[in-house]
């Protein structure tokens, strides 16, 4: 059966300006990093993807080695763009990036202009596009020249490979010098996809966050849940999801008492508003107004009926702040980039 779009796609979500640009994106904006890769059939891919379009999720955000294995996720969004989404295209903002390990060699990591032009037009071909809304440098290269890494997104969007083109894991100084490279290239910095959620601050503590304010620049924040801490799924009377602390991107120590205790905390002020633990971290990043948009990550649809929960209260009370950062004072994290 063909896919027909909802007709209402557009009635529940919220936009928002990324900075000072003239491109809105959806205030939740959907993920496909680590579930979404050679594992997933193409029904439950599709089912949820489709939901979430349906939903008024315009933005679906990829990056050269998502998987797994590296480059699935990227080649799984592209058969469903071949076969469903294909019509709905102009109303998509589909993004990718490069910046870490893709391919062996010297060649195939970090910032080089022959490693960016070549992944990006790698990613091209698997994704069955003509070009990309949003490119992104996937992290700092030290050891690569930034007018060479930002000169190579430049070349990006001057080709109509990308039409806009954004930074990840950028501190506060290289996001300022990122902007002013581009700028003197006549290019715009249309975004910064950072992490941040309630235990990890660190755009706010290095002032990446204010940077982002006053240059301009979109904040696209990625693991507002913590890599799912905040969801509540690890704290006490979860049942089955200790084996999940194998998961290579989660550290052991991110799952301390205190930050279980603190969790367990934000679950009860949550309630309290109505909402899952889920909508309220969802809210508590959105809250400031640098903030464009939520990126999420799923692995079934209730997760992602979930996520969209918070869409009905995003407003958070000083007095809810207060009691928030209260509750977290001893179980933040420090997830800065290293540079």
């Amino acid at each position: 059966m063909t896919y027909r779009a909802h007709s209402a796609r557009y009635d529940a979500m919220q936009y928002r300006n990324s900075g000072k640009s003239g491109l809105k994106l959806p205030v939740i904006s959907l993920g496909l990093w680590q579930n979404f890769g050679g594992t997933r059939d193409y029904p439950t891919a599709f089912e949820m993807l489709s939901y979430a379009f349906d939903a008024g999720i315009t933005h679906f955000d990829l990056a050269n080695n998502y998987g797994p294995p590296p480059g699935a996720a990227e080649e799984l969004f592209g058969d469903v763009m071949a076969r469903d989404f294909r019509p709905y295209r102009d109303e998509m903002i589909i993004s990718s990036k490069a910046g870490w390990d893709m391919w062996p060699g010297p060649y195939g990591n970090f910032g080089s202009r022959k490693y960016v032009l070549a992944s990006a037009d790698q990613s091209l071909k698997r994704m069955g596009l003509e070009y990309f809304d949003i490119f992104y440098s996937h992290r700092f290269d030290p050891g690569t020249p930034l007018e060479e890494t930002m000169g190579a997104l430049a070349h990006l969007q001057r080709q109509g490979k990308a039409l806009y083109v954004g930074i990840s894991n950028y501190p506060a100084q290289q996001t300022r010098e990122a902007h002013r490279i581009l700028g003197e290239m006549g290019v715009p910095l249309l975004i910064h996809q950072p992490s941040y959620s309630i235990l990890n601050r660190w755009i706010e503590d290095d002032h990446t966050i204010d940077a982002c304010g006053e240059l301009g620049i979109g904040i696209m924040a990625f693991s507002p849940l913590a890599q799912g801490i905040l969801s509540g799924k690890y704290s006490k009377g979860s049942e089955g999801t200790r084996a999940e602390e194998k998961n290579s991107s989660l550290r052991r120590s991110e799952l301390a008492p205190s930050i279980l205790a603190a969790v367990d905390k934000l679950e009860e002020i949550a309630k309290a508003r109505g909402q899952t633990p889920v909508q309220l971290a969802l809210a508590w990043v959105l809250r400031r107004p640098e903030v464009t948009s939520a990126l999420i990550g799923i692995r079934t649809l209730d997760q992602l009926k979930d996520n969209l929960g918070a869409l009905s209260n995003l407003t958070l009370s000083p007095e809810e702040i207060a009691a928030i950062d209260t509750a977290t004072k001893d179980a933040l994290l420090d997830h800065r980039p290293k540079v």
